[in-house]
């Protein structure tokens, strides 16, 4: 058996376990990253692609953000289509500057695994059998790694396992509380090497049920189709689903769509998940460890960022100002956010959705609530700042306001 020694240990080697990895080097604070997927597995996984301007600051913060420059597209707005007519959302006009960029997660952790490499800092991949114990005293984790058994000795434990992580899991039932929705569809969703049907994403309500045009670059695109959990993706071959987007999009969209073999294909379940609180002793849960939002208002990636602003701020305060006013506020800051991420998440999965069941009486409402947002400085307001991001501001990093 091995024992090793850190200050910080970090389950989990997605977004959220490398942007912490990454800050905590640039304090000089002493951590280690355990990972049971492979590297090739982490960063090959296909995620979300729309970064707030405040996850954009933070990678700047971190050191990440050559390629994220270079490649980033900026948007400064988004379309809405119902009714076969396309409504612009002036994000930058309704938020004094405010933006989105368009950078997939992917390329978020590969940038970030690739400073860490260069960093020459310590990560274990493919770690077997990871255990977490004493983290209302003094914590330590075990595993495998090809065949050797460590020990990981440390002040605190951040978990950013993902939602089937360890450490949720390993936090006694009488300590947490959690809340969930799940969602009554998926999102069937295609990556393919073709050029986006518009600039701006296009958000898209239809009686056929909702789609999303959206992109990576300006030659790969990625689109969405709300479809039954009970649908395979063998159900749907290429010319299946581009036909089916070209049934949902206006007639201007049906001309500008160029399509081509698919390159990724997945559904996706949705699901609204909170856990409360964040923090159990020294463990403190990060990301999707401890919330799920739907995708429709691009929040996941972005709530994993600023858990991370909050907690990295926390345990640089501890060690160079020997303060746990950081670590102790850590969870209510957190969880202010989530929720209200949450709120706009649900909100707009409930407008833009077709949901089985609903009465005449429903439809009408929600497209009476729809035509009010969209006719409503107030509501276009409303919905453009929650879209960018609602700021936050802690000690170590000044969040755009």
């Amino acid at each position: 058996m091995e024992i090793l020694q850190t200050q910080v240990a970090i389950i989990g080697s997605g977004p959220a376990g490398l942007l912490l990895g990454q800050l905590l080097y640039k304090a000089g604070i002493e951590h280690i990253i355990i990972e049971q997927r492979s590297a090739d597995y982490v960063s090959a996984r296909i995620r979300a692609g729309i970064l707030e301007q405040v996850s954009v600051d933070l990678l700047e913060k971190a050191g990440v953000d050559k390629q994220l420059k270079e490649f980033g597209l900026p948007h400064t707005g988004i379309e809405i289509l119902t009714g076969g007519e396309k409504h612009r959302i002036d994000l930058s006009g309704l938020t004094q500057g405010k933006q989105v960029t368009v950078y997939g997660q992917t390329e978020v952790t590969k940038d970030l695994m690739q400073a860490r490499e260069e960093a020459n800092l310590t990560s274990f991949y493919e770690a077997d059998d990871v255990k977490v114990y004493g983290f209302y005293g003094k914590p330590y984790i075990s595993f495998n790694k090809d065949g050797k058994f460590y020990q990981v000795n440390c002040d605190f434990i951040a978990g950013c396992d993902g939602y089937h992580g360890i450490c949720r899991a390993s936090v006694p039932e009488d300590k947490i509380k959690t809340f969930e929705k799940v969602y009554p569809f998926g999102w069937l969703g295609v990556l393919a090497d073709v050029p986006p049907v518009s600039d701006e994403l296009i958000y898209v309500q239809s009686e056929r049920g909702f789609a999303l045009c959206s992109m990576r670059s300006e030659i790969r695109s990625r689109y969405y189709l709300q479809v039954p959990l009970t649908d395979k993706v063998e159900d749907w071959s290429d010319e299946r689903f581009w036909e089916e987007l070209k049934n949902r999009l206006d007639k201007e969209s049906q001309e500008n769509l160029v399509t081509g073999p698919s390159i990724e294909k997945s559904i996706a379940p949705l699901r609204s998940f909170v856990t409360e609180p964040m923090r159990f002793g020294k463990l403190f849960l990060a990301g999707d460890a401890a919330h799920i939002v739907p995708p429709t208002g691009a929040k996941g990636l972005n709530l994993a960022a600023s858990d991370i602003a909050y907690l990295s701020d926390a345990l640089i305060e501890f060690y160079t100002q020997n303060s746990e006013e950081g670590i102790n506020q850590y969870s209510e800051k957190c969880l202010k956010r989530v929720w209200k991420a949450e709120r706009f998440s649900w909100w707009m999965t409930h407008l833009l959705h077709r949901f089985e069941g609903e009465s005449e009486f429903d439809l009408k409402i929600k497209q009476a609530e729809l035509a009010y947002v969209l006719g409503s400085h107030a509501g276009q307001t409303t919905l453009a700042e929650n879209y960018v991001g609602l700021p936050y501001e802690i000690n170590n990093f000044q969040a755009a306001s």
